[in-house]
């Protein structure tokens, strides 16, 4: 008769990173919700030496995506119940979610690698944030990693011989008008920001408010915060035109503020002015 399995597990697990993420992406609100929104965002791992590392690294060029374990370093403590973005129907369980905030702080992406320099790996689709701590690398290995067919859970199955579902919700379509577009191509020229590309990730979510994404109304329309800058849009049917971007300060604080976040923003204003959140 075999007998049950009684060891206690280790009361702690030590972990030692391996190396670091280097993206534009430093604040919590920032980051992209999974690697498919963060679809074209670049970023690198920058390996820690002295580890054998090199070797490590062999061979692995050849794969178009890797897996990467990573410790979510800015979200202390955890919640059992949690608001996903694409979530309709109230809080799930963190486990049937991929939340940051978790019982262990561990997050699992699947980036794509474009090349790799010495200790440095490339990276685009990476929506992790500057200074992340990594684990582990692993090699993604479509054949054995993929299951098209599998349920969906909570989100949405698709009916049987529906083929595979590669966003269980529909994206809302996204303009600009012209003034949008040109503050946006503005701002990333001076700040490196994509603030075009993350304004239409997210909303193409859907323009609903949510503790994830930072939308609000807005007088007769809506707006979304992305970092110190707030866009302005209005919804018809499924589609969302971006009507104006707005700097996030008010004027008061604007003008008392020195640093250079400020010199932007009064920049910013003189050329489009009453462009205020």
């Amino acid at each position: 008769m075999v007998q049950p399995d009684t060891a206690v597990p280790p009361a702690v697990l030590t972990l030692t990173p391996i190396g670091v993420v280097r993206t534009g992406l430093g604040e919590r609100v920032a980051a992209p919700r999974q690697p498919a929104a963060a679809r074209g965002l670049p970023g690198t791992i920058d390996l820690l030496p002295g580890g054998h590392f090199e070797d490590a690294l062999a061979d692995l060029d050849g794969f178009d995506r890797i897996w990467v374990l990573f410790w979510f370093d800015r979200n202390p403590g955890w919640r059992p119940k949690v608001l996903p973005p694409r979530s309709t129907t109230g809080r799930k369980g963190v486990f049937a979610t991929r939340s940051p905030h978790r019982p262990n702080p561990l997050g699992l992406s699947v980036v794509r690698l474009e090349r790799i320099d010495g200790l440095t790996l490339h990276l685009l689709d990476v929506d992790m944030l500057d200074g992340t701590p990594v684990l582990d690398i692993k090699p993604y290995v479509p054949y054995t990693d993929a299951w098209p067919a599998a349920s969906s859970g909570w989100l949405v199955t698709p009916p049987p011989g529906a083929g595979p579902v590669v966003d269980p919700a529909p994206a809302w379509e996204v303009s600009f008008s012209a003034q949008a577009a040109a503050q946006a191509d503005w701002i990333e020229a001076r700040t490196g920001l994509p603030l075009r590309e993350r304004i239409a990730t997210t909303l193409a979510m859907g323009p609903q408010p949510h503790a994830y994404r930072r939308i609000r109304r807005a007088g007769d329309g809506w707006q979304l915060a992305v970092r110190d800058w707030r866009a302005a849009f209005r919804v018809t049917g499924r589609c969302i035109e971006v009507l104006a971007v707005r700097s996030g300060y008010k004027a008061a604080a604007l003008a008392a503020g020195s640093g250079p976040e400020h010199q932007l923003h009064r920049e910013f204003l003189a050329t489009w002015p009453a462009s205020h959140g």
